[in-house]
């Protein structure tokens, strides 16, 4: 049985489905990726489970653990050869048993479900918070500035306010 943090409630009807999900992505991120891919893939299948009505209760488990890391790898640039971890979409389809096709299928209806793009400050990998600009963007004002770059006051409040991660230099 896959244990449940609080970033993880799922529906009681849906838990079966959430752990046989978990279980696939833990299994593979363990083997093929870090602990950050688990972590995140575990609360996109927890937001997952929460949407009314869920997808997940349509199609295999495996084709939706596959679609989910592929969905959070593309968030993440796993497929830029350049990235640590790295791995190509073909092999990580291949690790879930799924073929490309259906991989990527699955892929964009989790994307389209959590309105997932490139560098969601949601959905980035923690070991590239502090480098994705995303994170640090926000409207100040009526004009979008890097809080990076604001004054230690500023950064202060932004924290305060879970705008921002951490407080940049402390």
């Amino acid at each position: 049985m896959v244990a449940i943090k609080n970033s993880e409630k799922v529906p009681t009807k849906l838990r079966p489905l959430f752990e046989a999900v978990v279980e696939l992505t833990d299994r593979f991120c363990a083997e093929h990726l870090n602990d950050e891919y688990a972590q995140l893939s575990r609360r996109a299948t927890a937001a997952l489970s929460r949407k009314r009505p869920s997808p997940l209760e349509r199609g295999r488990t495996d084709t939706w653990a596959c679609g989910i890391v592929y969905a959070l790898g593309s968030v993440n640039f796993l497929f830029d050869v350049s990235q640590e971890p790295y791995m190509n979409a073909t092999d990580l389809c291949a690790g879930f048993g799924v073929g490309k096709s259906t991989g990527a299928a699955k892929s964009k209806a989790v994307r389209k479900a959590l309105d997932l793009f490139q560098l969601h400050p949601d959905w980035c990998l923690p070991s590239m918070q502090a480098e994705n600009p995303l994170t640090w963007m926000l409207t100040v004002n009526d004009i979008v500035v890097d809080m990076r770059y604001m004054p230690l006051e500023v950064q202060q409040i932004a924290y305060e306010k879970g705008l921002i991660p951490y407080i940049p230099g402390e």
